[in-house]
């Protein structure tokens, strides 16, 4: 029934589901590729954009299963879609927040958790995350760059305190490919962002389980572009002692 409470895996599933719609309009509406590589689609609702691009499809898709497998142990603060230019200098970061309210034993996590959000009404809150983010481009503005450069992105998971990531372990031990993740470079995580950057919230939603909220955060270097686009020279945050600095329970997904 469309109004029965929410389980532990049901809320995981609901997350990265949207996460992975998410991250498929973020592309569309900064755009990262051309518009034609992108279908019309209805999710939640409400029109949204899917890449039709077979390796980049599998990138976001695995990167998701990536996320959702930290999300089922409780490992996640925060997963972040970096915006970069050619010189990999974070100018956006689209930061999906997430927050664990309950502790759910693993034998219990398919039974639903009283009081918590109904699939129903989390698929409307996700509807209204996507017609704020269809609309980004009215609070954004367009991303410019300098002349010649081009934007790409990066998918950033930042874990919690005293975490490591599962496919670090001993799960990717038998298959000949590395590990999904690598260390971030520091300046694409939060952490990394200097105080001059500026942070919108978009949307948030407590479902009485997991709560995720989505916020967008300009960087200093976009800003200083967007005030002074004759200048192509950024001061990269925390690049000179990114590779000694970046903390481990951070990782970084990038597209090659």
């Amino acid at each position: 029934m469309s109004g029965t409470p929410l389980t532990w895996n049901q809320t995981v599933k609901g997350i990265t589901e949207f996460i992975e719609v998410a991250i498929h309009t973020i592309l569309y509406v900064r755009q990262i590729y051309p518009a034609d590589l992108f279908v019309r689609r209805k999710k939640y609702d409400t029109p949204v954009f899917q890449a039709r691009h077979p390796a980049l499809n599998e990138y976001i898709s695995g990167t998701i299963k990536a996320v959702s497998d930290e999300l089922v142990l409780g490992n996640v603060d925060k997963v972040v879609v970096v915006i970069k230019d050619r010189k990999q200098v974070a100018l956006e970061r689209f930061i999906f927040s997430v927050q664990n309210m309950i502790e759910v034993e693993s034998y219990n996590k398919d039974t639903s958790v009283q009081d918590a959000m109904s699939s129903a009404k989390l698929g409307q809150y996700f509807r209204s995350f996507l017609i704020k983010l269809n609309m980004i481009e009215s609070q954004l503005g367009l991303l410019e760059l300098p002349s010649g450069d081009e934007a790409s992105f990066a998918i950033v998971l930042e874990l919690k305190e005293n975490t490591v990531p599962s496919a670090s372990k001993d799960n990717f031990s038998f298959r000949k490919e590395p590990p999904p993740w690598v260390p971030a470079d520091r300046q694409h995580t939060t952490s990394g962002a200097s105080e001059d950057a500026q942070l919108h919230l978009l949307r948030a939603v407590d479902t009485g389980i997991i709560n995720i909220s989505l916020a967008v955060q300009e960087s200093e270097q976009k800003l200083q572009h967007t005030k002074n686009p004759d200048n192509s020279t950024y001061d990269i945050e925390g690049q000179r002692n990114a590779e000694a600095s970046f903390p481990v329970d951070i990782l970084d997904h990038n597209l090659l």
